[in-house]
């Protein structure tokens, strides 16, 4: 019929959408709603970014004046969530229940650095030979200072308060960062999205002005964008990389102490029981985070009694004056001593702050008091006492430096403790490879990793998650890594560099996080910048000198997700700004007329597209191929917020695209990072349905107060926000209430706010043909179209970029898991079409 202006129109390359429609008359200019049948969207890209620097604090300060109230498109409906997942459970437990928690750290976090005295001193003896007690006490004295300062002052006391709502990891930094200024590459950012509660934007402070400053100019320069981005993608990177080599270094450090003990006891057999090890830790991941830190917490809290008593044994026996390295004065000496040999071994030294950057990554399975507790009273102080014992055992066999901490242990303990001294191994790994999973998860939610498969282990903990392809993954290149290098000597070099390489990615986000979103004066942010980020600096320029012996393999793992995870996102913003350059005008729409140019057929379709805003050029191929079209449309927006949870209340926002007669709506699901989604479509779509409904109901009570004009402008303004809030926040999905009264509660209350001679809604000839026509397509049956969107570089690009494009990126995103497979939907149920932009 007028299919032919589809067709002109999409092969028209200045087309642009225009701005139709008038806006409801009590939308701000700040805020747009779709609730009159026209839709605004903007001209060009230009303005979009326009728009976009005009929220964070902008909108910060229209907030410090008069709290807005919530959107009236905001819906309160679960959708595809588990119950009770969204209870925070680090804001309200008891001492107890913190204690329990706690105690399960010592089995997830803290198995790293529980293992480091395995492996610190004969790392750092195999640099500086032990020529006088000066060698020693210097040694002691530069680990004790260096676990101060970097995990106790720096994790402890500072870094875990950076957390997004009970998350950590460099991811959780940054999103606090684009929560504050636009500095996503993805441009959906929406200003509805900053009247989500958890969003918590401070209001102004002195130090306001500049906040304001740094934001604008991350706003405003590209280049800053992607060096911030970079940054965070290496961190993330580096902390995959640190969980392959933690299982293979902790691994083979205990089972290595049984070559001094079984005589024949070679390479060869210790590099086979290490990969045997390695394969039954990695097996036992799939049962959860929970139940492995049951079973391992109860192993740590032994290993950790054994160090404390050991060292204890040690300093008593040898030498209590070992006491004196708490003289800071004895690092001087070390380094006037030594020279160049002693900030050699500061690779070594590092080694005993391996597992610190967990504390922060593996926040999300547990709580900033149950870490702090662990930490300052039971983990701190054992390791104290077992480098002290050490060195003890040092000062007196200073020839026993490469099996220092087997020797040091009483003839008839040593088996028992080897034993002990395996399980915390095998449990050390455990801190890192819980960390690569969280970290992977929050950078697939924020569009910076392939789509992969999460299961979720825990029922009351959402943080708690397993993917199995980066196990697997983790465990084969474990393995290599112990085939390959067959001695801890050269995995350490490696170690130290994904270690530290992490610290100092965390020490400048957590650095601007304290400008921008903490507001901290100046002097201080700078010297949490110089103190820690000298010593991390000091060290990362050691442990780069064993580049060429070991060194080097952290920076292949740090490059490989690197190059992953940047070409994902790189891609994927390509995609999305060509759908948004290519959307469909409204203007095309209109001329159409309700029939789109083909048959309307009763039923529901529910086409899934990216696009925030506009009707994606995906549309299109459906009116084009498809020979009748549904009743009903509905454009769904899977999106992600950059906020841990978005609350249930908040979920949905609904639009109307179109006039009244198109029946054509835009659902956009709005999911935080941390958020549990399990789709069912069957509830998914129950869900959508009566959300719909309500949506409609309330569309029709602002009209009507509207068009009537009953509203006066000395109307107590503070009202009729509790009127909206109050509507808000009651339930939709109550079964028997809909049975009962055959209406909504939140039609219900907001009728209770008209004057009495309004005409009841469920007499409103347009809202009552508008509920049948929804219930008439609903009966019909339920249709998915789904649109995928491929994307080619030009033929004129730059070589990298059709590299890039075409090849890496179309792999990519070829083998990660499919919509089909997050939905579950039969396959009778969807109908897909293929379209590809050329970037």
């Amino acid at each position: 019929m007028k299919l032919d202006k589809i067709e002109e129109e999409i092969s028209s390359s200045s087309s642009r959408v225009r701005l139709l429609g008038r806006k409801s008359s009590n939308s701000s200019s700040s805020e747009s709603r779709w609730v009159d049948g026209s839709e605004v969207d903007l001209d060009d890209e230009s303005k979009q970014h326009q728009n976009e620097g005009r929220e964070g604090y902008g909108s910060v300060r229209r907030r410090s004046l008069t709290k807005k109230p919530k959107s009236l498109d905001s819906l309160d409906v679960e959708a595809m969530e588990i119950a009770g997942t969204h209870a925070q459970h680090s804001k309200d437990l008891s001492f107890w229940p913190t204690a329990a928690l706690a105690f399960k750290t010592l089995g997830v976090v803290y198995g790293d650095m529980g293992t480091s005295p395995l492996y610190v001193f004969a790392d750092v003896f195999s640099k500086v030979p032990i020529g006088s007690d000066v060698d020693v006490l210097g040694a002691l004295s530069l680990v004790m200072y260096t676990i101060a300062l970097i995990p106790l002052a720096k994790y402890v006391f500072i870094v875990l308060k950076a957390n997004d709502n009970g998350e950590g990891g460099t991811f959780a930094l940054y999103s606090l960062i684009c929560r504050y200024a636009n500095v996503n590459l993805l441009p959906n950012r929406q200003q509805a999205d900053e009247n989500i509660s958890s969003y918590r934007l401070r209001l102004p402070t002195p130090e306001l002005e500049r906040a304001l400053k740094i934001k604008d100019t991350l706003e405003r320069a590209p280049s800053l964008k992607k060096v911030l981005l970079v940054l965070v993608l290496l961190g993330t990177s580096m902390i995959i990389g640190d969980g392959i080599l933690t299982p293979a270094i902790s691994v083979m450090s205990a089972i290595s102490g049984l070559q001094g003990q079984i005589n024949g006891f070679g390479t060869g057999a210790l590099v086979g029981i290490s990969i045997v090890v390695l394969v039954a830790l990695f097996s036992i991941q799939r049962f959860g985070t929970n139940k492995v830190g049951f079973m391992f917490s109860p192993v740590l809290a032994l290993w950790f009694f054994s160090l404390g008593s050991i060292g204890i044994y040690n300093i008593i026996k040898y030498d209590i004056t070992v006491l004196r390295a708490f003289n800071p004065a004895y690092i001087y000496y070390f380094f006037t001593r030594n020279g160049k040999a002693a900030w050699s071994s500061l690779g070594g030294c590092v080694l005993c702050i391996t597992g610190a950057e967990a504390m922060f990554a593996d926040l999300g399975h547990f709580t900033v008091p149950a870490i702090q507790i662990a930490f300052t009273s039971v983990v701190f102080p054992c390791l104290l006492l077992a480098y002290m014992g050490q060195a003890a055992y040092l000062l007196k066999n200073p020839t026993s430096y490469s099996r220092v901490f087997y020797d040091s242990v009483p003839d008839s303990l040593f088996w028992p403790v080897f034993v002990i001294a395996t399980l915390a191994a095998m449990i050390a790994s455990q801190a890192m490879i819980s960390a690569t999973f969280s970290c992977v998860k929050q950078s697939m939610a924020l569009g910076c990793f392939p789509r992969l498969k999460i299961i979720h282990t825990s029922r009351k903990f959402m943080g708690q998650i397993y993917i199995p392809v980066i196990n697997w993954f983790l465990m084969i290149m474990c393995i290599v890594v112990v085939s390959i290098f067959q001695s801890t000597t050269d995995i350490a070099n490696a170690y130290g560099i994904a270690e530290v390489g992490v610290m100092m990615v965390s020490t400048t986000l957590v650095t601007l996080v304290m400008l921008l979103i903490w507001q901290t004066n100046l002097f201080l942010a700078f010297c949490f910048l110089l103190v820690f980020g000298s010593v991390e600096l000091i060290y990362m320029s050691s442990v780069l000198s064993k580049i060429f012996e070991g060194g080097w393999l952290p920076l292949a793992f740090a490059t490989f997700f690197l190059s992953v995870m940047y070409t994902w996102n790189y891609g994927s913003v390509l995609k999305y700004r060509s759908e948004v350059k290519e959307k469909v005008s409204l203007h095309l729409m209109l001329e159409l007329g309700s029939d789109l140019g083909t048959v309307r057929v009763p039923g529901l379709g529910l086409l899934y597209n990216e696009l925030v805003q506009g009707i994606p050029s995906i549309f299109v191929q459906f009116l084009l191929g498809l020979p009748a079209l549904h009743s009903t449309i509905v454009f769904v927006c899977i999106k992600y917020v950059p906020i841990p949870v978005v609350p249930q209340e908040e979920r949905f926002l609904f639009r109307r695209v179109c006039p009244k007669d198109y029946h054509m709506f835009r659902c956009i699901a709005r999911y935080g990072y941390k958020d549990v989604r399990k789709e069912d479509h069957h509830a998914f779509e129950q869900l959508l349905i009566e959300s719909l409904k309500t949506f409609l109901r309330r569309e029709a009570i602002e009209t009507a107060l509207e068009s009537e004009g009953h509203l006066t402008e000395d109307m107590d303004s503070a009202s009729a926000k509790q009127v909206d809030h109050d509507e808000l926040r009651i339930p939709l999905m109550d079964e028997q209430y809909f049975e009962e009264t055959g209406i909504s509660a939140s039609q219900e209350a907001a009728a209770a706010a008209l004057p009495s001679s309004y005409m009841s809604l469920t007499e409103d000839p347009s809202l009552e043909y508008e509920l049948a026509a929804l219930r008439e397509a609903t009966e019909s049956g339920c249709t998915y179209l789904l649109g995928h969107g491929y994307v080619r570089a030009n033929k004129n690009s730059f070589f990298f970029k059709k590299l890039v494009i075409n090849y890496l990126y179309a792999f990519l995103r070829k083998n990660c898991r499919g919509g089909t497979a997050n939905m579950r939907v039969p396959h009778t149920n969807i109908i897909q079409v293929g379209r590809t932009y050329m970037v």
